[in-house]
């Protein structure tokens, strides 16, 4: 079994030059592209996605559990959604004192109370982790954070397996390029997709990618629309300054933007408060919510991806809830829990947070990566606000601690030189109900990121962490 990149290739300074202008064109060909950060909303000029020279070690027994576990999350995020009860107690605290929380939990309550528009259920989630290595002890997988909305590079990571083969194979490694994985998320997310728009009923009616107003990462998008095209599945690409001028419902609640009637939503976009930049945005967001199309998510299970149900989780007794005589999956999800703590609970957290602040990672309700509270600054913010019902918009956990290997990360204008990194695994999961059936519950692939050991916090989109593959050791 390959056992990770020996230290005669990896400092090997001639070789490293030669194979780093070969890995980039090798990424250019197999279509791991971005746009630049000039001209984002262009594709007249393009660079390739960083990306890692070579793929990074990662233990087997590791990755094959977290791809057993994704099918149980799936399940887990499906079962909390139809919860009102649970959900309601979970985010009680939050909705209080955090906005954008509020506001999206002001659309769930809207919608239940006209009886809802759930007959069709799909998901597209990805679990991230990383590998907690704690003294003599075998790495453990840890979960980060599961992503309900907009989980991103599930295309550009079909892509990424080709470009390191290429990069081993010239380096004399043949064995290792033999253990590089296939991987094709943006195929399995788009048979998901699809289900749902064959769920739907209507072969006029397409899926609606709704995208963010900068869209550096369209190729990451565009795999999956093209596997959507292969299906003869119409798609197109609408911002929110398209949609609010457009949208509308029918008689039916069905859904037409711009003339089209809509069978699925699918968001890269609503996720942070910044993507409403206005109340017709919010206006918008809740059309989309009333209408007959599908939505991924709907607005519940955007709701059930937020830290503070992923604190509650954590809690004694919580999974039995939703997998009441199942064990042995409440046994396999747990595993991958870290320490997770409420702030509702008063000083005794916050104490705890205050005494080893490098213990922990404060975490606000908000995605997109960049946004996590580290080291001295954790001090900062919770002396501001341990005083106030503030505190109860964050959620404390241990922080996770990976052991650092060496790898060259590859931008566009950046010098080629080692680095000590860590990684994140991600694992993407698909799933369609109709009613009360689950008609696909899937784990479709995953994603490796790394980035420098010196960075706390960010994924690629946010300029940090690059693509990379998992080599299994």
């Amino acid at each position: 079994m390959a056992q990770g990149i020996p230290d005669e290739v990896m400092m090997n300074a001639a070789l490293i030059k030669q194979l780093a202008e070969v890995a980039r064109d090798e990424a250019l060909l197999q279509g791991v592209l971005m746009r630049t950060k000039e001209t984002p909303n262009s594709s007249e000029l393009v660079t390739y996605a960083p990306f890692t020279l070579f793929p990074s070690p990662f233990p087997k027994a590791a990755f094959l559990q977290a791809l057993a576990v994704q099918t149980h999350y799936n399940t887990l995020v499906d079962r909390i959604s139809q919860d009102t009860e649970f959900l309601l107690q979970a985010l009680a605290s939050t909705i209080e004192v955090d906005d954008f929380s509020a506001r999206l939990f002001k659309i769930h309550q809207q919608i239940l109370n006209e009886g809802g528009s759930r007959s069709i259920v799909l998901g597209l989630n990805r679990s991230d982790y990383m590998l907690d290595k704690r003294g003599d002890q075998p790495p453990s997988l840890k979960q980060i954070e599961i992503n309900t909305i907009a989980a991103s590079f599930g295309g550009l990571s079909s892509r990424t397996p080709d470009v390191h083969r290429r990069v081993l194979k010239m380096a004399d490694r043949l064995e290792e390029s033999q253990h590089i994985l296939d991987n094709n998320p943006a195929a399995g997310l788009a048979k998901a997709i699809a289900k749902a728009w064959e769920l739907y009923g209507s072969e006029r009616a397409v899926v609606m990618f709704f995208v963010e107003e900068v869209q550096r990462n369209v190729f990451d998008q565009r795999c999956i629309e093209r596997e959507l095209w292969k299906r003869n599945i119409p798609t197109f690409r609408k911002r929110f300054d398209d949609i609010c001028k457009t949208i509308r419902l029918d008689q039916d609640k069905r859904l037409f933007v711009g003339g089209n009637e809509i069978a699925v939503v699918y968001f890269r976009n609503g996720y942070m408060p910044q993507n409403y930049f206005s109340e017709q945005c919010w206006e918008a967001r809740l059309t989309m919510e009333r209408s007959m199309a599908v939505k991924c998510p709907d607005i519940v299970s955007h709701l059930v991806g937020t830290k503070k149900v992923q604190q509650v989780l954590a809690k004694p007794g919580v999974l039995e809830r939703f997998f009441p005589d199942q064990p042995q999956v409440v046994e396999q999800i747990r595993a991958t829990f870290t320490g997770l703590y409420s702030l509702d609970m008063g000083d005794r957290t916050i104490a705890m947070a205050l005494a080893e602040p490098d213990r922990f990672v404060l975490k606000p309700q908000r995605e997109g990566g960049g946004n996590n509270i580290y080291g001295s600054e954790i001090i900062q913010v919770l002396e501001k606000v341990k005083d106030s019902s503030e505190r109860m918009a964050y959620i404390l956990m241990d922080k996770i601690n990976p052991a650092p290997v060496q790898n060259y990360l590859l931008r566009r204008d950046a010098p080629l030189a080692v680095s000590s990194c860590v990684s994140e695994l991600g694992v993407f999961g698909a799933y369609v109900r109709q009613g009360k059936d689950l008609l696909m519950n899937e784990c479709v692939g995953h994603l490796l990121r790394t980035k420098s050991s010196e960075h706390s916090d960010g994924g690629v989109a946010a300029g940090v962490a690059v693509l990379d593959n998992p080599l299994l050791v």
